[in-house]
């Protein structure tokens, strides 16, 4: 391998990590764009393995963040421990952890740890999610949380 080959690679590697940290700001600062634009336009969020919902698409995904953004008064995510693979020169795959606590504006508090299993696909803006199927790493505290 050449410099410049790993040069490339580290380039990508930080524009996917740089993407999935955009995604938890976003989350973090109620700024459902800030959020969506860590995804590509025909991404999947897929939360069916912690009780939540699939959403398929830009539109979907990003309806899901508004809702989010009126319903929660405050949360944050830290997102680290990325392993990231790549599968050919423009799709990627791979895993992070998230840590996340918040509460309801309704009082309602959350805590969970889960996995991230990301796809990633290089566009003319980037590297961005493709795909992000979400499974607890521990069991999550739902105090009066209603998902």
């Amino acid at each position: 391998m050449t410099s410049t080959e790993i040069s490339e690679k580290t380039a990508a590697e930080l524009e996917i990590i740089q993407a999935t940290h955009r995604y938890a700001r976003g989350l973090d600062r109620f700024d459902p764009e800030e959020a969506l634009s860590a995804f590509a336009e025909d991404a999947v969020w897929d939360a069916t393995p912690v009780g939540l919902e699939r959403f398929a698409g830009r539109e979907q995904i990003r309806a899901f963040f508004e809702r989010d953004a009126d319903a929660i008064a405050c949360q944050f995510h830290i997102i680290t421990n990325h392993v990231i693979e790549f599968d050919a020169g423009d799709r990627a795959h791979g895993t992070n952890y998230v840590f996340s606590e918040g509460q309801t504006k309704s009082g309602a508090k959350f805590k969970a740890v889960a996995l991230n299993e990301d796809t990633y696909v290089a566009t003319p803006d980037g590297w961005l999610i493709a795909s992000r199927v979400i499974s607890a790493l521990t069991p999550p505290e739902l105090d009066g949380f209603d998902a």
